[in-house]
């Protein structure tokens, strides 16, 4: 059977063997995609989720606020230490931290975890409860790039060229993602999908001085993010 939080052919168990569940919320995610595969994720309710996973109603709730959000565990987790990898970048300008940041994200997510709902999203009848769930979450990344972004190039937040810069790095990397989760079992690692699609956004919008680095330490850092 197809192990449903990786997209791939696996056992039963929706996992490789051997392996340990995580949390509670792998478990309630694992049950989730597999009744999305079964019935349909329209005809599958938050009570016969919890139901599969042996958990209650209220366990549910604890780790999610709708049934959309399952489709995003591991990247969610993943995408919460874009912050982190903001502030630690250094030495380049704005823009390349950016570049670096995210491609650090991608680093850090775990190889096997291949968000099912961008690979099956046809055979659990996803529809547009995919791309509205997706959309939330890239404007949430957006937004937080576009804020590191004028703080660092001393720009208000609102600025036009800021909000061009973030909207078209965010737009890069969420590509990336896209396209590596449907490469299927014989894709290669997500920060050198995500790498690949953000060298030539970051390029364009440093020659272009998009984002000038004047919070960055000067608007000479010219460095690549990433190493070729």
């Amino acid at each position: 059977m197809m192990d449903p939080m990786s997209g791939e052919t696996g056992p039963r168990t929706g996992r490789p063997s051997g392996r340990p569940r995580r949390s509670s919320a792998d478990v309630l995610a694992d049950a989730a995609a597999e009744l999305f595969l079964e019935q349909g994720w329209v005809r599958t309710t938050v009570d016969q989720i919890a139901q599969r996973a042996g958990v209650s109603r209220g366990t549910f709730f604890n780790y999610f606020e709708s049934k959309a959000d399952m489709f995003w565990l591991d990247l969610d987790a993943s995408v919460a230490g874009l912050g982190d990898a903001l502030r630690a970048s250094s030495g380049l300008s704005p823009v390349r931290r950016v570049e670096a940041a995210l491609v650090a994200v991608a680093r850090q997510h775990p190889a096997d975890r291949v968000p099912w709902a961008l690979t099956q999203s046809d055979a659990m009848g996803l529809g547009d409860d995919l791309v509205a769930s997706a959309a939330v979450r890239l404007v949430r990344v957006r937004s937080t790039v576009a804020s590191f972004l004028a703080e660092a190039g001393a720009a208000a937040r609102d600025d036009l060229r800021t909000e061009v810069a973030a909207s078209a790095l965010t737009a890069a990397a969420s590509t990336a993602v896209v396209t590596w989760a449907r490469a299927g079992v014989g894709r290669r690692a997500l920060d050198e999908e995500v790498a690949e699609a953000l060298a030539p956004v970051a390029d364009g919008l440093e020659r272009a001085a998009v984002v000038d680095g004047r919070g960055a330490g000067g608007p000479a850092a010219r460095g690549r993010a990433v190493e070729s």
